[in-house]
């Protein structure tokens, strides 16, 4: 249904929410894709953020919450409905454990604890998007997740504030309870940290920078890699035989790896192209579309599963359609 207009005069009322008809969601998205919310509200704190999801989930219409759009896929039909948007950012030491807002940008934590000599998330320079993304899909990169220095999350579970310890929070490769649980909303973590000189951290970071922008310039729209690396153990046993021991990191095949096999690289849909470098990197190259996205990931997909047995699955995540159709 739609969103009725006393929804939208309630939400408007609140104060620190911003709140608008119509807007683009590829303004919101690292892909530059997606048409437009029927209500976009953005909240810069957690009591405006409660009070404008209270008015979506008595208002009858469609809600989503949403992060920074790094990882999101909106259908170009846009969201029939109310998208919200937590954007409190504030970030606070307390020796050596760091407090995070939701909205806070990632790499302003990494920089933030960097520059204190907090050593622990240096590794994550360069990955794009907001801390409580992060959380959400145990982020991470050369070795290390977040869930290594999360001591607790604060979160609201639909029906009321709740902090949950490292270990409820039920960490595993790009994996976290609140994956499977997306009604509930992540506001805050707190990181027990380390303490390490600052430039010998800063070193860390801008090596792995260089090498990061080289893959994922920042004009690139893109999400970084689409699907998540395979953890050996895992594979059927043909497979693991069939997987050269130069490619294993850590445990893990990379999806790259089995793409590269069934022809990813190059291939173009519209505008949409899989780089020519690297076979787990999609990108719009222009003006394309999310059924043109779409399409190739499922084309990719279909091709590994062909060859391999193998069921890749995406770090993204789609608003507004089934993962099968835009």
């Amino acid at each position: 249904m739609p969103v009725p207009q006393n929804t939208i005069e309630q939400l408007a009322s609140i104060p620190h929410l911003d709140v608008s008809q119509g807007t683009l969601l590829s303004a919101h998205t690292r892909f530059g894709i997606g048409g437009p919310a029927e209500v976009y509200v953005q909240a810069s704190d957690e009591s405006g953020f409660m009070e404008a999801l209270r008015i979506a989930r008595s208002s009858g219409a469609e809600y989503a919450v949403i992060g920074a759009g790094t990882n999101l896929i909106v259908s170009d039909a846009g969201f029939p409905g109310i998208v919200l948007r937590l954007t409190a950012r504030s970030i606070q030491q307390s020796g050596p454990s760091v407090n995070a807002q939701a909205g806070a940008e990632l790499q302003t934590l990494v920089d933030y604890c960097i520059d204190r000599g907090l050593r622990g998330i240096e590794t994550m320079t360069g990955i794009p998007g907001s801390v409580g993304a992060a959380i959400y899909g145990n982020a991470g990169a050369y070795g290390h997740s977040i869930e290594e220095r999360v001591r607790e999350v604060r979160f609201f579970d639909g029906s009321e504030i709740r902090v949950f310890s490292n270990r409820e929070c039920q960490f595993r490769y790009r994996e976290s309870v609140f994956k499977r649980h997306k009604d509930w909303v992540i506001f805050s973590t707190t990181l027990a940290m380390d303490a390490a000189p600052a430039h010998a951290l800063r070193n860390i970071a801008e090596g792995i920078l260089e090498i990061r922008m080289a893959k994922y310039p920042p004009s690139m729209k893109c999400a970084g890699s689409i699907f998540k690396n395979l953890i050996l153990a895992e594979l059927p046993e043909a497979v693991q035989r069939h997987v050269p021991e130069r490619v294993i990191r850590e445990g893990k095949v990379p999806s790259a790896y089995f793409l590269e096999q069934v022809g990813a690289k190059g291939i173009v849909n519209g505008e949409i192209r899989v780089a020519d470098y690297h076979a787990n990197l999609i990108y719009n190259a222009g003006h394309g579309t999310a059924r043109q996205l779409c399409e190739i990931i499922q084309d990719l997909k279909s091709r590994v599963r062909e060859r391999f047995g193998l069921e890749l699955e995406e770090e993204v995540q789609y608003v507004g359609f089934a993962p099968n159709g835009a």
